[in-house]
């Protein structure tokens, strides 16, 4: 018997412990984990420098209020304004309090209530994630859905420019559809959805709670763009695991902001936010994301060399450590197979495998799970 709503369909791995890019199961028995906590332990597991950091904060205090100034949040937010080109942070807990946050500011920001997004989008499990979302199979009996949401094809401007009208406070999106099933926007489609938001009055926001803090081998995957959204949302890899969620926007989206308009208990929890500063020390250092790329270059090329022949393969595609692997049949049966051979990966839909590693990954793991992808998928 289980104590826990069955939310999850869990897998039959129990970690006990993990280190890097390694995880070991009840058994005793060490798995490759290119899960990262579906995209959270950017620096792997227990990285030594947040560690340390942690355990300082811990013999300091844990919590008090954001009632109180915090030097902390303060350089922790420098950090993220300096690396997006942004002015302004809000800390919270998760990716979809920060989605939350985004779309309350843009509502507030603009006095205009209807939010543009993209189907097989996703931006999270509250009422207004769900409602965000372009995915029918999340809000699945849970009654009427938040008004004001409408969904238009990915990567289709027309369709986009259809859509916009005066009553639009912001667009939604992704750069990399992560949960959708690793599906990138395109170039021509990002610049044209900026052009259309400024001449509209209409926010841009772009949800980089997947593809951010280094995972495509840039601070945010705007930036591969010369992108200039007004906010941006950031969550999973950004403290290393433990919870933290914040949105970054621009300065005269202050104002919207004010005293007693919005707030979070525990967001920019010291520990939480200690952890965030030596993680993107780290992660935002030039050296670090030249090597997020190149690792990213590598791990593709060699899946589509040694999965060339493989009949089941349709496509592989994404950036720098986020990467997708199309199949001809559902992917559940290949993960399954996977884990057997001790490699963790994940799925984005039916049909995607999709694989999250650590950005610290060596290229000696990265060939040995493309050495077990190939026994996998049969090639």
């Amino acid at each position: 018997m289980s104590y826990l709503f069955p939310t999850y369909a869990r897998w039959e791995v129990q970690p006990v412990k993990a280190k890097g890019s390694r995880l070991t199961d009840q058994n005793g028995d060490e798995y490759l984990d290119f899960t990262a906590g579906i995209g959270v332990t950017n620096l792997g597991h227990v990285p030594s420098t947040v560690k340390e950091e942690v355990i300082d904060q811990l013999n300091l205090f844990w919590h008090t209020s954001n009632l109180f100034q915090s030097k902390l949040q303060e350089e922790t937010a420098k950090l993220l304004v300096e690396a997006s080109g942004l002015d302004l942070v809000f800390f919270c807990n998760s990716g979809a309090e920060a989605n939350e946050a985004a779309i309350k500011l843009a509502r507030k920001a603009t006095g205009r209530s209807k939010i543009i997004t993209f189907l097989h989008s996703f931006h999270g499990r509250t009422f207004a994630g769900m409602a965000a979302t372009g995915q029918e199979k999340v809000k699945v009996g849970f009654g009427p859905m938040l008004e004001t949401f409408e969904y238009v094809p990915f990567n289709d401007i027309e369709a986009l420019k259809a859509a916009l009208d005066e009553n639009t406070a912001a667009v939604m999106t992704e750069i990399i559809q992560g949960e959708g099933g690793i599906n990138p926007a395109t170039p021509e489609f990002l610049q044209s959805l900026e052009t259309l938001c400024h001449e509209n009055g209409t926010l841009l926001i772009i949800d980089e709670i997947q593809t951010g803090i280094g995972r495509t081998g840039k601070p945010f995957a705007f930036q591969h763009y010369g992108l200039h959204p007004d906010i941006v949302s950031v969550a999973k890899g950004i403290a290393s695991g433990l919870p933290l969620g914040a949105i970054i926007g621009k300065k005269e989206l202050g104002q919207a902001f004010s005293p007693g308009s919005h707030g979070s208990t525990f967001g920019g929890n010291p520990v939480s936010v200690r952890a965030a500063k030596a993680t993107l020390e780290i992660i935002f250092q030039n050296d670090f994301l030249n090597e997020v790329e190149r690792k990213g270059a590598y791990f593709q090329n060699s899946l589509k060399t040694k999965l060339s022949d493989a009949k089941v393969v349709k496509s592989i595609r994404g950036k720098g450590l986020m990467i997708g692997i199309e199949l001809t049949d559902n992917a559940e049966p290949f993960l399954v197979q996977a884990r057997k051979e001790k490699l963790l990966i994940l799925t984005a839909g039916s049909h995607v495998l999709r694989l999250l590693p650590p950005l610290t990954v060596s290229d000696s793991e990265i060939e040995k799970a493309v050495n077990i992808l190939s026994k996998v998928l049969g090639s």
